[in-house]
């Protein structure tokens, strides 16, 4: 693969909006497709990561395989990572890609296997096949950004250095992918849709503007938890590259809209 990107591709990728979507913020009234597919009308180019954590526990409980967590991470065994790999890249994925495409959108399904595109070493032995990122080939999204395509993106990678006899594929934490790949594209911009109304501080309160140096006290002093933790994470990582992020309320109607207008919704961090 060449590493020169020609004029025309380097400003489509400052044009480019990373965004991540989960489960729980997709609901019956959400809004969050019609937003996606409006920017792409509007001539966005917009790269979509997608979690289904929920959707996941759902699916293993069907297959009476219990769903354990360490540090708030899926522990994945072999007969977990067949489920994971089920829903994330084909049911969710799918899902998503559907109701995109039904919109009036462009769209197409892609998980980090594909094309090898994300490659991952193992997080930690005790949470089995969980990766991290190690390394990112941007080509493929290129691409279909050239081709006026939205990438869905499922967060399952292809093992780095996997032994013959292993399965070669690893579950990854969808927040970071989302930094990973923003950081990778240089985009303009990544978005968290969330289930909060935004980063909380010690007092329950949503702050409206941090730095860098800001999310690193709120990590280190333990105000952030749970699952903002990847996030903020996630938002540092592609920080080195990318102007803002934010972090919003995705089941607030057009909430990323809003966000992208400049309201004061959430919390941005630049």
């Amino acid at each position: 693969m060449s590493g020169y990107i020609h004029d025309s591709m380097k400003q489509l990728l400052k044009n480019t909006i990373v965004v991540k979507i989960g489960g729980s913020t997709l609901g019956a009234n959400d809004t969050s497709l019609e937003d996606l597919v409006e920017l792409q009308r509007r001539g966005e180019n917009v790269v979509v990561v997608h979690g289904g954590g929920r959707t996941i526990t759902d699916w293993l409980k069907i297959h009476n395989i219990p769903s354990r967590f360490v540090n708030g991470l899926r522990v994945t065994d072999a007969a977990s990572l067949d489920v994971v790999v089920a829903v994330l890249s084909g049911l969710v994925n799918k899902q998503l890609v559907a109701s995109i495409l039904a919109l009036g959108g462009r769209a197409i399904g892609i998980s980090g296997l594909d094309g090898g595109f994300i490659k991952a070493s193992i997080l930690n032995p005790e949470l089995g096949y969980v990766g991290e990122v190690s390394d990112i080939d941007s080509e493929p999204l290129r691409a279909l950004l050239e081709a006026d395509y939205m990438p869905i993106i499922s967060p399952v990678a292809l093992q780095k250095d996997a032994l013959p006899t292993g399965p070669g594929l690893l579950n990854l934490n969808a927040d970071t992918v989302a930094g990973e790949v923003a950081l990778a594209l240089a985009a303009k911009s990544l978005i968290f849709l969330t289930d909060v109304e935004g980063v909380l501080d010690a007092s329950g309160r949503v702050v409206p503007h941090l730095s860098p140096e800001h999310v690193k006290g709120l990590l280190a002093s333990g105000v952030a938890s749970g699952g903002m933790i990847p996030k903020l994470e996630a938002c540092l990582k592609a920080l080195q590259a990318v102007p803002s992020a934010l972090i919003l309320d995705g089941r607030k109607s057009h909430a990323l809209m809003a966000g992208l207008s400049g309201d004061k919704v959430g919390t941005i961090i630049e």
